[in-house]
């Protein structure tokens, strides 16, 4: 597909570009891309979103015990790994770190960029429970404070118009990775799941101009076609990195393809764009936290609200089998997995759980158990 390899293309040279762009003048924000930090705000200031997104290498993993306890997930871990390897250029090159500290996890990213990096680190709250006024205003407060602290550093004042311009862009986004996934509803899938997480997070890191007009010629491209026609799996857990392809790859032998997936961290909430009327960063704050679909596993309370949108996207989705993929450490995932698992069941839904701390030496036992769990669901 011409649109991919263009932005394949665009992604390789994505490095070089920033730091010329830094060269002259202009700051990098990176930030954890969990869902709560807008890249709008980030934008209008006139810096440059990069979400921190890379995953799948042991390598970083153990390079990050020389800064942080074994004992967090998988995910955050490499974010410090990955800095700390140097080998990265896009690590290097920020100027500001934005860490909404849902949980110890994601929180100790920003502890450990602030204690051993010279970058300097913002980090907000998000409270666990978007149903209540005081949660919302708390969260809101928080972007209220980014929006200033993104002031301060570029040196330019976010207006009203900039931050429509910016919000429409990103609806924009939301609403092609929504209508492209939607397309994966069909008995053959014109992309693979493989090819759309890839878009996904292709849209971390890519200039936004050019991720719209990449996503639309796609758009085009896949009218019409058709793709494979195999086991359909919904892939959902605590985080799905960039890179972090193992399961996809070990999907692909069995003929199975992933035709929905949900993360928490690592992919863009593309279900609902953002209001472009009144105070737009209440708008924001409503769109990133009180209207958010679905809510992490770790809001209060959740569960049941959760589970029936990933029931109901079985439905629409027409899927085979459920894998849920959890980072090793992350207990709030690993627990509702369980929970999960036995909701499937009842549903008469064949579920798979698994867990990953980005070791080749896992490879071999998730082969096995993956190829055991498709050919179950072949049986049936």
């Amino acid at each position: 597909m011409k649109a991919m390899e263009d932005l394949s293309t665009h992604l390789r040279e994505r490095a070089l570009e920033l730091r010329k762009a830094k060269e002259e003048g202009k700051k990098i924000v990176g930030y954890v891309p969990g869902g709560f930090v807008p890249e709008e705000l980030v934008s209008a200031g006139g810096a440059i979103p990069v979400g921190l997104n890379r995953g799948g290498d042991y390598d970083a993993v153990l390079k990050s015990s020389e800064y942080v306890s074994r004992f967090l997930d998988t995910f955050s871990r490499s974010q410090i790994g990955y800095w700390a390897l140097r080998e990265d250029l896009l690590y290097q090159l920020i100027d500001l770190v934005v860490v909404p500290c849902t949980d110890r996890n994601i929180g100790a990213i920003a502890d450990c960029w602030e204690m051993w990096t010279d970058t300097k680190v913002f980090k907000f709250g998000v409270p666990h429970n978007n149903k209540t006024e005081h949660a919302f205003k708390y969260y809101l407060e928080g972007l209220q404070l980014l929006k200033e602290e993104i002031e301060k550093l570029t040196g330019k004042q976010i207006t009203q118009e900039q931050l429509k311009r910016e919000v429409e862009l990103s609806n924009r986004i939301r609403l092609l990775l929504r209508e492209i996934s939607e397309m994966r509803k069909s008995e053959q899938p014109p992309i693979s799941g493989k090819d759309f997480i890839r878009l996904n997070h292709a849209s971390f890191h890519a200039d936004r101009a050019f991720m719209i007009k990449s996503l639309e010629s796609l758009s085009q491209e896949l009218k019409g076609k058709e793709g494979s026609k195999g086991p359909r799996i919904f892939l959902i857990g605590s985080s799905i990195a960039e890179g972090d392809y193992k399961v996809y790859d070990l999907l692909e032998p069995t003929e199975a393809d992933v035709v929905i997936e949900e993360f928490s961290e690592g992919m863009r909430p593309y279900w609902q764009e953002v209001e472009t009327n009144g105070d737009l960063i209440q708008a924001l704050a409503d769109g990133y936290f009180r209207k958010r679909t679905p809510l992490p596993a770790f809001f209060r309370p959740a569960t049941e609200e959760r589970i029936d949108f990933f029931l109901k996207l079985v439905k629409e989705y027409k899927v085979d089998g459920i894998i849920w993929y959890s980072m090793m450490y992350r207990d709030a995932y690993d627990i509702e997995g369980i929970y999960f698992g036995r909701r499937a069941e009842k549903e008469g839904i064949p579920f798979l759980k698994i867990m990953t701390d980005y070791d080749t030496a896992e490879t071999g036992a998730l082969r096995t158990r993956i190829e055991a769990f498709i050919e179950s669901i072949k049986g049936r």
